[in-house]
């Protein structure tokens, strides 16, 4: 790891809050609203990752809620369009579903038919891996959508969930890893 992607590392740990038994008991939830509050943090963020992908993807696909966020101010800064993969009833029009297991449940997340017509290469982000049932869903249905996946990015990843076993072989990229 590079001095660089260290203190970005570095910055990230200091920036996020754990919220324990949230949604549910048992689960700690990772918050990232220290990290959007601080805008020199958020900004290096946001930096980083423009730098790493510019000229490489066409759109950004961002996860409900939270990957909303990172995915929608990431396209403007990149000059991309933005689609949302959102659960299941938010979408209007025809669209295309698929499900997934959480941690805590199950889900049913969406993208609107034809929103990856003319973008090929689709850069996937939310803000945290943690069993990796939401990003190997959204990356199904992405590609089922005609888009092609070229790396799930994320700002923080559960380790010890093994997240990236629900991705297999797939391109995964995490500012910070947790344990």
């Amino acid at each position: 790891m590079s001095d660089a992607d260290s203190a970005l590392d570095a910055l990230i740990a200091s920036r996020l809050r754990d919220v324990p038994d949230f949604p549910k008991p048992g689960v700690l939830f990772k918050d990232i609203a220290p990290l959007l509050a601080d805008p020199q943090a958020w900004g290096a963020v946001i930096d980083h990752l423009a730098a790493r992908h510019t000229g490489a993807i066409d759109v950004i696909a961002g996860v409900e809620a939270r990957g909303f966020i990172l995915g929608a101010v990431l396209a403007h800064e990149m000059g991309v369009g933005f689609v949302p993969v959102r659960k299941a009833g938010k979408l209007p029009g025809d669209t295309i579903a698929g499900s997934y297991d959480l941690e805590y449940g199950s889900a049913v997340i969406e993208v609107q038919r034809g929103a990856f017509d003319h973008h090929e290469r689709v850069l996937l982000v939310d803000d945290v891996l943690a069993t990796g049932g939401t990003a190997a869903a959204a990356w199904e249905l992405i590609e089922r959508a005609g888009g092609r996946v070229i790396e799930f990015i994320c700002l923080a990843e559960i380790a010890a969930l093994e997240g990236r076993k629900a991705l297999a072989d797939r391109p995964v990229h995490s500012l910070h890893v947790i344990g």
